[in-house]
């Protein structure tokens, strides 16, 4: 599956289970030939964010497409999601307010989703 396509069931998915905030950062330029996108989005709570992880590792299987990586499930404040091409990134939102992901990525081209 394309990078970009892989973005958009992400970002349908995490959208379909109530994720805020989503944002594509398309990182081709800088990060290229690594990493195409960050998929970022805000959950409510520590559950809800293991809960956005499980669906999208789940769904993405089902499609024979596997994380390479899952970093910070554990804990819930910021878990990373590495699919190689796409990362996504959730975060409860004051881990996301701390890290400002959007500001140190701000001059990406970047696309918002409800």
């Amino acid at each position: 599956m394309r990078p970009k396509d892989l973005s958009k069931r992400i970002i349908k998915i995490l959208s379909e289970k109530k994720a805020e905030d989503i944002l594509l950062i398309d990182v081709r330029r800088v990060l290229s030939p690594y990493v195409s996108y960050f998929v970022v989005a805000s959950a409510t709570s520590e559950t809800h964010s293991r809960a956005l992880t499980n669906e999208i590792k789940k769904s993405l299987k089902k499609k024979e497409i596997m994380v390479l990586h899952i970093e910070g499930y554990q804990y819930g404040h910021w878990v990373l999601m590495d699919y190689i091409d796409v990362v996504v990134h959730i975060f409860l939102p004051e881990e996301r307010k701390y890290y400002a992901l959007e500001d140190l990525w701000g001059d990406m081209p970047t696309y918002r989703f409800e």
